[in-house]
């Protein structure tokens, strides 16, 4: 006995958004995000009760429409005479485990090993059309799933081309989907795809709460008692539906709807133009929903809430949602009788030289006042231009500004020092963030399901075949057939049908993809600090950061500065926490790579023992330069340490963080006594690899 959807309490967003795509599927679909226990569920399964029933062909396992049947329906074709069915619409659940088979359909198996017949097993996309299709933890999704799910959900149609069978056939559904932000993000291609989204939380209010533990506790004493006192309001809101679907055709999108439609998504900056599209529709269903022929400014407003927030360009880490005020000032700069905004005087408190081309005053040299920061830019790479290397730890004044150099570094470029540790320094903040290369770890593994790693699992591309250990979870029919093919002489077969024994099967080997341990360890020692430059190391970790909360690595932190290093996040999913930290993490002091390095191998053995099958991705971001009180050769207390992280076979990368015209190479050769690959700061950036092959080609 499914929960009514009248008896959730609040969420009304949520309710909202899945109503208005029952008036009109063409809106797209639902994503809900919020934190567990919120009933996003419950609340999406108890939608189909309440969904007009669909009229479909008795016997057609695709759902066909009598009075427009699918003309490439596998179980067609269909004709007039055929006999209609009325039956409730459906909701199909993809579970995140299901394999690709279960998604698309695939061979009857038993059919064509006992019968030599050919013939088409329909999978959940044949299911769902004309109903609902239930995406749970849709952010977990194994992205070969993700990618045959967007190919239906943009043409409508299933393509089915596998073990010999060629099927096509209509798949057009309600696309909804449910997750927790906490175990990761979308990809921003199946994000997009959603029409609207909302986030939901539990309610703070304590009767609300306490009405909600009372209706729960209600249903289950007596969930068919529970549901028959909400059967009246459950019809009501069916026949709402229906006549809001009847009158949808009628609903009028004026020009000057449709200008507030196309006003408030460019003053969002949304990409692309499905954002209007999605928002145009969204405010003719809620017309539609409200028992309007016209859309209003209310309809806009409405549906630019719902449709909105995925779309908005902002980082992973920025809070969701629209801002009021530039949606109120989008409507009413659209409004025909809003007046032009010719007023030359500027705001009050502004600076009427801003944005002067002719202001080049030569000693505005950024807001610290030092060099302008170059950090990442919109192209990917951070830095517009090189920065200095600057002043070292071992060159620095009481206030942490150039003084010249002390003594000249001994061993290999500033093995230790003889001057005192540069003070403390607040915290900058990061540059903009980019999108960076994705790091891997060689080889495959055998982790738990991510984005990044290649790795064995039980979902994933078929790439192969082995004599299965134990029993058969997934079978390779073609090479389980050619296995037996030469056998069935011997074996006497008589129809058509084949004879397989044990020694035939086959098991599929699957590859997927791995989420690992990403273990930063961060340089935060006077030497960064110099010229701004810990703003480009922050925005360049801050990507990365957001590229392993895109990827569901599990992420920990390890700063070292002065004397020591520090374990400032222990590994955790909290990928939030991670950036927080890091934002607010000071500079100065010596430098204690090898401490640092030191923590990092202490850390990952004991990840190792927590959790075995997680491989780690060791990112260590610095300038190489190994610094600490006198008598010491820092920079081979660093080698040994590397030395001791290599022999553990972790992967590594080395981010090279130093900059100006006369650079020491200490980073690099960081990297070779790691075994790591070595990035300059610069070359993290997405478009750096793309310009770097166009230039190679």
């Amino acid at each position: 006995m499914t929960y009514p959807f009248g008896a959730v309490v609040g969420m009304d967003d949520m309710r909202l958004a899945l109503l208005l795509n029952a008036v009109s599927p063409a809106v797209g679909g639902v994503l809900v995000r919020g934190e567990k226990g919120t009933a996003k569920s419950t609340t999406v399964r108890a939608l189909a009760a309440v969904l007009p029933p669909v009229d479909v062909v008795a016997g057609c396992r695709f759902a066909c429409d009598p009075a427009a049947p699918d003309p490439e329906c596998p179980d067609g074709p269909h004709s007039a005479d055929d006999r209609p069915v009325t039956r409730p619409a459906k909701l199909v659940e993809l579970p995140v485990g299901a394999s690709e088979d279960r998604l698309v359909g695939s061979l009857d198996l038993e059919r064509a090993l006992t019968e030599g017949v050919k013939s088409f097993e329909p999978g959940l996309l044949a299911g769902a059309h004309r109903g609902v299709l239930y995406v749970d933890e849709v952010n977990l999704l194994h992205d070969h799933l993700v990618d045959l799910l967007l190919d239906a959900a943009a043409l409508g149609r299933a393509y089915v081309e596998r073990e010999g069978v060629s099927v096509r056939h209509a798949a057009r559904f309600l696309l909804v989907g449910t997750m927790n932000p906490e175990e990761g993000e979308l990809r921003p291609q199946l994000l997009d795809r959603f029409g609207l989204t909302v986030e939901v939380a539990a309610p703070r209010d304590a009767d609300l709460r306490a009405e909600v533990v009372r209706r729960r506790f209600g249903y289950d004493a007596d969930p068919a008692g529970f549901a028959a006192a909400w059967a009246a309001s459950e019809r009501e809101l069916a026949d709402q539906i229906a006549a809001a679907r009847a009158l949808l055709p009628r609903v009028v999108l004026s020009d000057a709807a449709l200008r507030q439609v196309t006003s408030v998504c460019a003053a969002f900056d949304v990409d692309g133009l499905r954002a209007d599209l999605v928002t145009a529709r969204a405010a003719i269903a809620h017309a539609a929903w409200c028992g309007r022929t016209d859309v209003t400014e209310d309809d806009v407003r409405v549906a630019a809430r719902l449709a909105l927030p995925h779309r908005r360009r902002r980082n992973p880490f920025d809070a969701p949602g629209l801002d009021d005020e530039t949606l109120d000032q989008a409507l009413e700069d659209s409004r025909p009788d809003s007046p032009p905004d010719d007023d030359p005087t500027p705001p009050e408190g502004s600076d009427p030289t801003d944005g002067d081309p002719t202001d080049d005053d030569p000693t505005d040299d950024g807001p610290d006042g030092n060099d302008p920061p170059g950090g990442p830019t919109d192209g990917g790479t951070p830095g517009g231009q090189s920065r200095d290397l600057g002043p070292s730890d071992d060159d620095t004044g009481p206030d942490g500004g150039a003084q010249g150099p002390t003594t000249a570094p001994r061993g290999e470029g500033g093995g230790h020092t003889d001057a005192a540790p540069a003070p403390e320094k607040a915290a900058v903040a990061p540059d903009a963030a980019f999108r960076v290369q994705r790091l891997e770890v060689p080889g495959i593994g055998a982790g738990a399901p991510g984005r990044r790693s290649k790795a064995r699992s039980e979902r994933g591309r078929v790439v192969g075949s082995r004599r299965p250990e134990g029993s058969v979870t997934k079978l390779h029919l073609v090479d389980t057939v050619l296995a037996a093919a030469p056998h069935q002489r011997a074996r006497g077969r008589t129809g058509t049908g084949l004879r397989i024994e044990r020694d035939d099967l086959r098991q599929a080997t699957l590859e997927g993809r791995e989420g690992n341990l990403v273990l930063f360890v961060v340089d935060a020692s006077g030497s960064m600090g110099a010229r701004s430059r810990m703003a480009a190391v922050k925005g360049a970790v801050l990507s990365l950061l957001m590229d392993a909360y895109q990827r569901r690595d599990k992420v920990g932190l390890i700063t070292f500065r002065g004397g020591d290093a520090e374990l400032t996040l222990p590994p955790t999913w909290s990928v939030e926490a991670a950036a927080a930290r890091l934002t607010s993490l000071p500079t100065g002091g010596r430098t204690p790579l090898a401490a640092g390095l030191l923590r990092a191998h202490e850390t990952l053995r004991l990840e190792r023992v927590r959790d075995p099958q997680r491989r780690p991705l060791l990112v260590v971001v610095t300038d190489g330069r190994a610094t600490g009180p006198r008598g010491g050769d820092h920079l081979s207390d660093a080698r040994r340490a590397a030395g001791l992280l290599a022999a553990t076979g972790a992967a590594s990368v080395v981010v090279d963080c130093e900059s100006g015209p006369v650079r020491l190479g200490l980073a690099a050769s960081l990297g070779t006594a790691l075994g790591a690959q070595t990035m300059r700061l610069e070359e993290l950036g997405a478009e750096s690899l793309v310009r770097t092959v166009r230039e190679a080609a």
